[in-house]
Order: C-alpha cells, then structure tokens, then sequence
C-alpha cells in the first residue's frame, strides 16, 4: 500500500502507550484504486442481487482475477476454544451476529466490531467500534448444575485483547461481505484457513485481526459440544507465532461480479428461509 518511512520500528513509549505512525492522508476508496492498479481489482460494497430481503449488502470484484487469487481476508477478533465464553451472546453467539465464522481446528473470528474498517491507521483492540453484551435470553434454565456453569458467558474486559496498529483502510478486509448463492447460482470463492507469521514487523499493520486472550497455545479437547482445557500452556504449539485468520479464495477466473461464498451450514439445525444447499451430500458429509 502506501509508502511509510516510519514502518518497522517499534512505537511504545515509555508508559506502555502506543503511537501511530503517520501515513499519507488517503482515503480508504483511493487506496482501493491504487490497489486495483497495482493487481488488477479492488473490492466494493453495494446492495447484494440475492433475490431475498435478507440478503442486504454484498460484496463485489471489480476487475480481474485468476482463479486460486486470495480475494479477500476475513477481519475481526480471533478467538480460540480457550476463549469461547468470552464471544458476546454466549452461548448463542449467532443469534444477533451473522458475521462469525469458524476454522476447521476451532478458531473462531467475528468480524462484527471490524464492520466497514475505518479511515485512518490505527490502535485497533477489537471493541473501537461497538460494545456488546451478552445475551442471556433463550439460555437453557435446566437443573443441570454443570450445564449451566458451562454456558455462562464471561465478561471480557481490554486485558483480554491485544491492542494493535491496523491499516484500518484495508481495502481488502471484507470477506465477511461475501453472501452465500441462491438457488441456481454457483459460490465461485472457498474459504481457505491462513496462519499469518507474526515474526515480520512491517506487515503487522496489514492483517486485520487481533487475538483474545494470551498468544501461547492453550491446549484443549472438545467432548461432545464443549471444550475443555488438558495439560499445559504452550505445549506443542507453533515455534513462530502466527495469527490464525481465513481468506477467501477463487475457485475460477473473476470477472467485475459478485463474490458468493458456499456457506455449508449443517443439515441438523433448522436452516434460514434464504439458505439453498449447493450440495446437500457435501453438507452431509461436512456435519457428520
């Protein structure tokens, strides 16, 4: 993106605060063309062409892509099974929030808080844009004494996420824009997990995602629908440190269109009026 003659250094001052470093005053729409032409597309937000009221906005490749291009990263704040009870609305995490998402090893990323990103390079701790809390109506009231002590949502406070500086004008930060097709279309993206090395400085700006809770790996087993932590902190984690993030990635050649993503929600619960499966065996086979 933008050059910056300040990258690479480290900007904490002496009481522990954080101090950005100054970058060009450009929009996040400019950098988006200067992207576009630098790779040949950029990303734009606008009223989906799902034919469903629910559909609201979403999102768009305008340009060209070869097939297998990262298209776009997922934003938000990371979380690991360790830190489950700490996702607002917990246990029903989903019920006012569509915009999280889950990696096959367990990682959660809501993208909620990122939203739109911002205008401007920033401190960014996952809860600039929007406070939640959690929401207790629906949960489960049942006798069941240890049921109930796992389902009780846990308060996070600014101690549990990382404050970094993002490029909050990342114009390739909207993945979670994507809308799952209709009936008779076809999702030309996939979702591919991506572990971003920590260990490169200059590129920590880039990545639009801060983590919750500590950064060493917490081991955790999950038995039936929980997860529970065994044995130590930090054992048989990765020797760089990585943030565990999502991409979307094309699965054809692109081509000013929009970008449709297959959602594979399982086939046991009770689906949306607006979800058609792309393949009901795929799904099947997914949740089972």
């Amino acid at each position: 993106m933008e050059n910056n003659i300040l990258q690479g250094l480290d900007w904490k001052l002496l009481d522990g605060s954080t101090v950005v470093p100054e970058t060009r005053l450009l929009k996040r729409t400019e950098l988006s063309e200067r992207l576009k032409d630098l790779i040949g597309y950029k990303l734009d937000i606008k009223p989906s062409q799902i034919p469903h009221k629910e559909a609201g906005q979403g999102l768009y490749l305008d340009g060209e892509a070869d097939v297998g291009t990262a298209i776009a990263f997922y934003p938000g704040v990371i979380y690991s099974p360790a830190y489950y009870r700490y996702i607002p609305g917990y246990p029903r995490v989903d019920a006012h929030n569509t915009y999280l998402i889950t990696r096959y090893d367990g990682t959660v990323i809501n993208a909620q808080p990122w939203g739109l990103g911002g205008e401007t390079r920033e401190v960014w701790d996952g809860l600039s844009l929007a406070e939640f809390k959690p929401d207790t109506q629906g949960v489960d009231k049942g006798s069941d004494r240890f049921w109930k002590m796992l389902n009780t949502p846990l308060v996070g406070t600014q101690a549990g996420l990382s404050s970094d500086v993002l490029e909050r004008r990342n114009p390739l930060a909207f993945a979670h824009f994507a809308n799952h097709p209709a009936k008779a279309m076809v999702p030309n993206v996939m979702i591919c997990p991506y572990d971003f090395p920590l260990t490169e400085k200059d590129m920590r700006a880039y990545i639009p995602n801060v983590l919750f809770g500590k950064a060493e790996e917490v081991k955790m087993k999950r038995v039936g629908s929980f997860w529970f932590k065994f044995g130590g902190s930090g054992d048989g984690g990765p020797e760089v440190p990585v943030l565990k993030t999502l991409v979307l990635v094309a699965t054809r050649a692109l081509h000013d269109e929009e970008i449709l993503l297959n959602y594979r929600l399982s086939n046991s619960k009770r689906q949306p009026a607006w979800y058609t499966p792309v393949d009901e065996e795929e799904d099947r086979r997914r949740w089972s």
